[in-house]
């Protein structure tokens, strides 16, 4: 019996000479990271265990991305955690405000995850990262204390579903709509604990941005990873990654499933029959065409986070938005991901369009899509974002509401002070 590519992966990291779903194992890691709300307590545990140095002092990543510019005291003080910390280990991929960026869209942009890797970090969305063919997963921050001291962390090798998308995507199904409509059709804990390997034509024919949104939203069904086979696709955009970057990993390995690979489950969808979705509260499975939610009125709108903050995201709601208004009752808000994303953007002239159709561009960060800052919700308000999850209180006040879609139809919902189709303003 063959291996998955997941399987592959771990087995590869691992002195085990064979793994099956259900093994425990110690593996090595090549990259980990945390942020300003995890690594604190991370660092944390590395001093009250009082531990000498880091493993690797270049293959650790502190990135202040969730709070900052800091917004108060307490996100000033975590900042600074992170900072004294990578001052006093001398880290190497530090990334303070002004370098920072959104940590999934920074660490691939940076060429520091690549293709065969296995990447533990002390944020959900870890699993972003499976779309360059790595085996990439959230830990918590005990966990990537471990990690700090030994370059290792221990797993339960995951069942794998195999996801097959057949066929042409209609025009405005991205990959934002192909992940809502499946979260909406296994829900919130249908991959629990498993790894979703995205597989099909569909796949194969999607951009990396498409492939990241997919990957990152796999905790959102339960999964444990995310993960698409590397292909040409995914080849062009690490080697460009490392080429631009000095500090980027040169060495990575591809990794293919076996055909007569396990799968707890094979689900194929014929992505032609797939219509822009939106997830209503309080769920990202809550999931429906856009053209079935009628008349919801609209306070906010966002357009970035980890999810869909990268150029091609940007790219599709400034189509939008180009040449029109922002519903004067409707407030926007767009952020990049990264400092590059927003240097392009101003380049290309989408921050033109976005301040000129009313709505505002943002320094990188997290922001509003976990209560941060940036666009909190009063009770009541609703908003339209592109972030990844919307449950109670997710963005403010426990009685607001997040409408989860694509940039497009964010976009679109902006123009018109409700929950949209693209091709009502396009």
């Amino acid at each position: 019996m063959g291996y998955t590519i997941t399987e592959k992966i771990l087995l590869a990291h691992t002195k085990a000479k064979a793994v099956k779903p259900g093994d425990f194992i110690t593996a090595k890691v090549d990259f980990c990271f945390g942020n300003d709300i995890t690594a604190p307590i991370a660092i944390g545990e590395f001093d009250r265990i009082k531990a000498k140095k880091v493993f690797d002092k270049t293959r650790i990543a502190l990135i202040p991305d969730h709070f900052t510019p800091a917004k108060d005291m307490k996100s000033a003080n975590q900042a600074k955690v992170l900072h004294s910390f990578a001052r006093k280990h001398d880290i190497a991929h530090y990334y303070e405000v002004g370098r920072m960026g959104i940590e999934h869209v920074l660490l691939p942009e940076k060429g520091l995850v690549l293709p065969g890797n296995l990447v533990v970090g002390a944020d959900s969305h870890t699993c972003t990262y499976g779309a360059l063919g790595c085996f990439s997963t959230g830990v918590g921050s005990t966990d990537l204390a471990f990690a700090f001291v030994t370059g290792e962390c221990w797993l339960k090798v995951p069942e794998t579903i195999k996801f097959v998308y057949h066929g042409k995507p209609k025009k405005w199904v991205t990959g934002k709509d192909l992940i809502l409509y499946t979260i909406g059709r296994i829900c919130t804990d249908g991959a629990l604990y498993k790894a979703m390997e995205f597989s099909g034509s569909a796949i194969k024919n999607l951009p990396m941005d498409d492939r990241f949104t997919m990957c990152n939203m796999a905790i959102e069904a339960g999964a444990k990873n995310g993960i698409i086979e590397p292909d040409e696709t995914t080849v062009s955009y690490v080697k460009k990654a490392i080429r631009k970057n000095k500090p980027g990993r040169k060495s990575f390995k591809l990794y293919k499933s076996d055909k007569d690979a396990r799968y707890a489950e094979v689900i194929e969808y014929d992505v032609s029959k797939i219509e822009p979705q939106v997830s209503l509260p309080h769920l990202p499975s809550n999931a429906k065409p856009v053209n079935k939610v009628k008349n919801v009125l609209i306070d906010q709108v966002v357009i970035g986070s980890c999810t869909n903050g990268r150029i091609s995201d940007l790219e599709a709601a400034a189509k939008i938005l180009k040449g029109k208004k922002v519903k004067q009752s409707t407030r926007l808000i767009v952020i990049p991901a990264t400092q590059a994303v927003y240097l392009e953007a101003v380049k290309r002239g989408f921050a033109k369009i976005f301040v000129e159709a009313g709505g505002v561009f943002s320094t990188p960060s997290c922001g509003p899509c976990l209560g941060g800052h940036l666009g909190i919700l009063a009770e009541g308000e609703r908003c339209v974002a592109t972030t990844n999850r919307n449950f109670v209180g997710r963005m403010g006040h426990p009685k607001s509401e997040v409408y989860l879609a694509s940039p497009a139809v964010a976009a679109a919902s902006a123009v018109r002070g409700r929950v949209a189709h693209p091709k009502e303003v396009a």
